[in-house]
């Protein structure tokens, strides 16, 4: 067993703990800084969507981890076990110690399949996938699909990228209809919210797309277990007895519920795709950093607009581990990531004063179809936030083919060669 200290740890050496370490070091390259991370590999997971789809290399998405770290920084592979931010103090799962004089907590969040009954035996099985989990079953159920009840939905959980259930299965309807098989498919979108998105804006024309494809929609719908055997997928409709009714639209006579009580749901499934229950990592759950209770409970409790923690000075909170009402996105994280920097140093130098500047920016990439894609950007209270620059010339909330190159091309090398290297 052996004690380090750092000046500054950052937990996560994922999108939010690289970009914040890259910018640090870029404002000061004598920061002693060191990220905990125990993973091989740095993954660009905003591409999985179109992995899922067959229309990007999955290989593309991945480069080694040691090849992202900023240079500079001291990479400690090691998974954390617990964490005393009374006592300035990490547990490694080898038993090694870590202290630290500030700390950025950015682990990004895990899967709890166990939250939905027989999903940990079904995953990546019996066609029920998720580009979440892997992308390439998901193309590889695509391509053998010839027909039936093709069942996306998500888990109630906050979940990451939470466009992400729906992208794949406007994907799935469109190559659908390239292959001749919309008269076969009948596609269902059963989902635990209340409207296909919280931004009006974008909600419009989402309920378009909708239409076009001929998806089923089902409201209030809390998914619960999944039957691998008899190919059904359970729901518990949340809504109250009154709202019911209201919970469905464009009903497929085709897509029986094989329930006959008010409040329970059984679909048959051909084809399911999901978004898994996420939560905080384990250590961050038990840890005095999270909420306690609450709607919160167990999420990293910061200022919205700070990214300082409530209680403890020295931490700081980015990406999808934090308590923020706003979508988990990487998006969100290139407007978090230079908010945390300002303010850490802003503390360690004891100026009082901090940069209230992070107002809830994420974006959703929404892709709609083979070269489609509208961009929906917003921010706290669901209010709509787009780039000034880009709105100038694309109307982001109608669907486009330059919105799918940005996607497809853009994105994928401003986050590889600018946001991971601090400059974006």
């Amino acid at each position: 067993m052996s004690l380090t200290h750092h000046q500054i740890v950052i937990i996560g050496a994922g999108t939010g703990g690289v970009t914040v370490a890259a910018q640090l070091k870029l404002k000061d390259k004598h920061l002693d800084i060191a990220l905990i991370d125990p993973a091989d590999t740095h993954y660009y997971q905003a591409a999985w969507t179109l992995v899922g789809a067959g229309t990007f290399d999955f290989n593309k998405t991945a480069r080694p981890m040691a090849s992202v770290i900023p240079k500079g920084v001291h990479w400690i592979k090691e998974a954390v076990s617990s964490l005393d931010p009374d006592k300035n103090f990490i547990q490694l799962a080898s038993g090694d110690q870590v202290e630290y004089d500030y700390l950025i907590v950015s682990p990004g969040v895990i899967y709890d399949y166990d939250q939905v009954e027989g999903l940990r035996e079904t995953m990546n099985k019996n066609n029920v996938c998720s580009n979440y989990v892997d992308s390439k079953y998901t193309w590889e159920v695509l391509q053998k699909f010839k027909g039936g009840n093709a069942v996306f939905t998500q888990a109630a959980t906050p979940i990451k990228c939470g466009g992400a259930p729906q992208k794949i299965m406007y994907l799935a309807a469109d190559y659908f209809r390239k292959h001749g098989l919309s008269d076969k498919a009948n596609i269902t979108f059963p989902m635990p919210g209340s409207v296909i998105f919280g931004v009006p804006e974008f909600a419009k024309t989402l309920m378009k797309v909708v239409d076009r494809y001929g998806i089923e929609l089902r409201f209030f719908h809390k998914l619960t277990k999944i039957d691998a055997e008899k190919r059904q997928v359970h729901f518990k409709i949340t809504a109250e007895t009154s709202m019911i009714a209201g919970c469905f639209y464009a009903l497929n006579p085709a897509i029986k519920d094989l329930d006959p009580s008010e409040t329970d749901v059984i679909l048959e499934f051909d084809m399911l795709h999901l978004a898994p229950p996420q939560t905080a990592p384990r250590f961050i759950q038990e840890s005095k950093l999270a909420y306690a209770d609450g709607p919160n409970k167990g999420w990293v409790n910061v200022n919205i607009n700070t990214l300082q923690h409530n209680q403890y000075s020295n931490v700081f909170g980015l990406g999808d581990v934090a308590a923020l009402p706003t979508a988990k996105t990487g998006a969100a994280v290139r407007k978090q990531a230079p908010v945390v920097v300002e303010n850490l140093l802003h503390v360690m130098h004891q100026e009082a004063e901090l940069n209230p500047g992070y107002h809830g920016y994420s974006s959703c990439p929404l892709v709609t179809g083979y070269g489609k894609m509208v961009l929906a950007e917003f921010k706290y209270d669901n209010v709509r936030d787009s780039d000034k620059m880009i709105s100038t010339f694309v109307d982001t909330t109608q669907e486009s083919y330059s919105m799918w190159l940005l996607k497809k091309y853009g994105l994928p090398f401003m986050y590889w060669n600018l946001m991971l290297r601090g400059k974006a």
